[in-house]
């Protein structure tokens, strides 16, 4: 066993120990604001957005080229909602101001 440390060696190891634990909360204070950065958030959140957005669209254009019979009948479908008003005018059947 080691022989007990007078008090002033005690104080002068606890403020080694101080300094070191001090130094690593300050490191890691550090790397936190730094990941933690609201601009560098943002940025990370779009590139992901973009990469997830172009993964997207390359598996939709491959999806539509395997298909192309279902993508010209969902085309078509989604024309006639969308002229739903004037098709039903055409047949008579519209509102008639």
């Amino acid at each position: 066993m080691s022989a007990p440390l007078e008090p002033s060696a005690r104080l002068a190891a606890a403020e080694v120990e101080v300094a070191a634990a001090r130094a690593r909360f300050n490191g890691t204070l550090s790397r936190l604001q730094v990941k933690l950065d609201p601009r560098a958030l943002t940025r990370q959140a779009a590139r992901e957005v973009v990469d997830k957005g172009g993964a997207a669209a390359v598996a939709g254009i491959e999806t539509a080229r395997r298909n192309p019979g279902a993508v010209a009948g969902a085309t078509a479908v989604a024309g006639l909602f969308l002229a739903r008003h004037r098709i039903a005018k055409l047949f008579g059947r519209g509102n008639k101001d």
